[in-house]
Order: C-alpha cells, then structure tokens, then sequence
C-alpha cells in the first residue's frame, strides 16, 4: 500500500469528524475550487489574518473548516496542526503526516481527487457499518438491562 494511503487510513482519518470527511466527499466530487493544494488555507495562516474568514482550504483544513465549523484561519490552522500532530503521534513517527501532504500537494489534480475520494468514501462505509451494528446491538443491551432489573426487583 502507498504511504499516503496508510497514512491518511491510520492517521488522518481517525482525527477527521464524520461531518468533515463528508464536507470533503462532497468537495472531491464536486471538484470544489475551495479545494487548496499546496497551502493550508486561502489566506494563508499568518498572524496578521488569524481571525480573517477561510476562503479556500487543504483538505484536512477543509475538513474542519467545513464540516466542524471553524470559520477562521487561525482556528482551523490550529486544528489542521492538532491533526498532523496527532497522526505523527498515531503512527510513531516523527512527520509521518508528510506522506499525506505531499502527496495530496504533488499529485496531478484530477488523480488526487479520485483517489482521495476513494479512500474517504471507505472510511465513511466503515463509520457507517460500525454504526448500524452499535444500533443493532443496543436494543438487545438495553432488553438485558431492563430483565436484569426485573429479575432483582
């Protein structure tokens, strides 16, 4: 498997909420020009422009700007930083996330798209089973509770 594939699958994804991956589903098919590569975020996160309104966004920093609501540079350059932190941290390696950046900065638009996209459509089916089985499964935890109970009243 491609680094950044097992980096976005171990270490980007898991930090990225199901609102943000699907914001960025959405955006990979629409092919949304607020879709940056080679920058974190349009402006770009200097301190002069901190509280200024994200207009454009990588797609980790989308994924937060869009699907988690941070409105302004600085607090999703805050998140974006978190995220890359967290995944170095996932995958024990310092500046593991490079994998991802690169690659979603390096490759021909139209391949990252395609690719990207295929990849958080997966992680979104997952997400997705994980939670039709918890519901499936808490019916039946609940009805064992509630006999429990019944059986010691």
């Amino acid at each position: 498997m491609e680094a950044w594939r097992s980096t976005f699958r171990d270490g980007v994804a898991p930090q990225l909420s199901t609102p943000g991956l699907k914001a960025l589903a959405k955006a990979l098919k629409e092919d949304d020009e607020r879709l940056l590569q080679g920058a974190t975020t349009s402006p770009p996160p200097l301190a002069c422009v901190q509280d200024w309104p994200v207009e454009a966004a990588c797609p980790i920093a989308f994924a937060h700007w869009q699907g988690d609501g941070t409105e302004f540079v600085g607090p999703t350059e805050e998140m974006f930083a978190k995220t890359c932190f967290e995944t170095d941290q996932l995958l024990g390696e310092p500046a593991a996330v490079r994998f991802f950046l690169n690659w979603a900065d390096n490759t021909p638009r139209e391949e990252m798209r395609s690719e990207l996209l295929a990849e958080v459509t997966r992680i979104l089916t997952i997400r997705r089973i994980g939670e039709d089985a918890q519901t499936e499964a808490e019916p039946n935890l609940t009805r064992g509770t509630k006999q429990k109970e019944r059986t010691r009243g």
